[in-house]
């Protein structure tokens, strides 16, 4: 959502300089150091959740009409149903949030992959499969064609959301293991862990086959060369960091207030733009995510939100900004893993291909929270 406080304007050069010297988009402070790492040990909890409830749903969920038990993971338990009903759980709706919003605005050879004449064909096999003898679905089928493909393309979001979140959860919970045993000092070494674990599961590669009645039925198959950094990382930067989806209740819908932008390329509603002070309230996706990593702080950054001013009567609100600044040092990660020469270069033409490279990705972070979390 638009933030509330007046625009502060950035200074790209500024940024420029520190990025090429080496250092993050976010100050290294000793301060932000514990935040950054701490909120990471425990998004990386909760992204383990998260992973295993996704691909647990495409893989065991495939078309089926009604999920109730969708987020129990196989778990029909009268405890884990007590659980689930008594909402003392994950909330697993975050990650449904998140996959719609890649869903929504694609990216990627897996966005281009779903509309090809190709996955119509493995799409309408594994339908006629999971329908076969159920006339009225196969008539639903015939009548509706672009219905159940639709739910498929969903299904096959969720498959490759789970994989993206299982690298990503490792990297975050082995960051803390190294900050536990004294190996990360600071920002840009936090910086530079995450960027290790994207460069080396770049090439990991991305596929989805669900089995139905028995049978395999490939969906994205390896043949694809999808991969998790170019396939799965950057769509989820650019859907979920950058562009997001207006929160209901925040903002208005009607066409005529003209308060969201026309062309999805120009939505600024990512967790990188995402104002902090409504989060606890109704409606609002990511209280879910902060109200998922708050049982998990450890104790050391817990005992920081305890001293601050409202101890833990904002403890949601102090979680989101220091969760913005870890995604602030992601996205110093991603720049540096996608520069076309090495940032530190002193070749002249490298270095112009490179701040004209840094100038694109800091004038889309002109209107988001980095001036005021860096």
């Amino acid at each position: 959502m638009v933030t509330a406080l007046p625009p502060i304007q950035l200074n790209i050069e500024n940024f420029i300089t520190r990025l090429e010297s080496g250092q993050a988009l976010l100050k290294d402070t000793p301060q932000n150091l514990v935040e950054v790492v701490g909120v990471l040990k425990s998004y990386g909890v909760v992204l383990d959740a998260y992973s295993h409830n996704l691909i647990y749903i495409a893989n065991h969920q495939f078309l089926r009409l009604f999920p109730f038990f969708k987020y129990c993971n196989g778990d029909r338990s009268l405890a884990r149903l007590t659980q689930h009903w008594w909402h003392d759980r994950i909330n697993y709706e975050y990650a449904e949030y998140c996959m719609k919003a890649m869903f929504w605005h694609g990216g990627g050879k897996l966005d281009q992959f779903l509309d090809t004449p190709e996955f119509a064909q493995l799409a309408d096999r594994a339908i006629r499969a999971r329908w076969q003898g159920n006339p009225m679905m196969l008539t639903l089928h015939r009548v509706f064609p672009d219905y159940l493909p639709e739910q498929v393309r969903q299904l096959c979001y969720y498959s490759a959301l789970g994989q993206f979140w299982r690298v990503m959860s490792d990297i975050f919970i082995t960051l803390s293991d190294a900050y536990d045993r004294g190996e990360i000092a600071n920002i840009p070494e936090v910086v530079s862990f995450i960027l290790a674990g994207l460069v080396a599961d770049a090439g990991r590669p991305v596929h989805y086959t669900v089995e139905i009645q028995g049978q395999p039925y490939e969906l994205l198959p390896p043949s694809q060369g999808l991969t998790f950094l170019m396939d799965t990382a950057v769509p989820y930067v650019e859907a979920v960091f950058f562009r997001g989806t207006p929160f209901p209740g925040t903002i208005s819908y009607n066409a005529q207030a003209y308060q969201i932008p026309q062309e999805q390329d120009q939505f600024a509603y990512g967790a990188l733009y995402a104002d902090p002070l409504p989060i606890g309230g109704s409606g609002i996706p990511p209280t879910l995510l902060m109200q998922d990593m708050r049982h998990f702080l450890p104790e050391y950054l817990h005992e920081i939100y305890r001293k601050q001013l409202r101890q833990e009567d904002d403890l949601r609100v102090q979680i989101c900004e220091s969760f913005q600044k870890s995604m602030f040092c992601v996205t110093t990660a991603a720049i540096q893993g996608l520069a076309p020469h090495p940032l530190n270069t002193t070749d002249p033409e490298a270095r112009a291909a490179n701040r004209a490279y840094l100038k694109g990705w800091l004038r889309r972070l002109q209107e988001s929270r980095l001036v005021r979390v860096a």
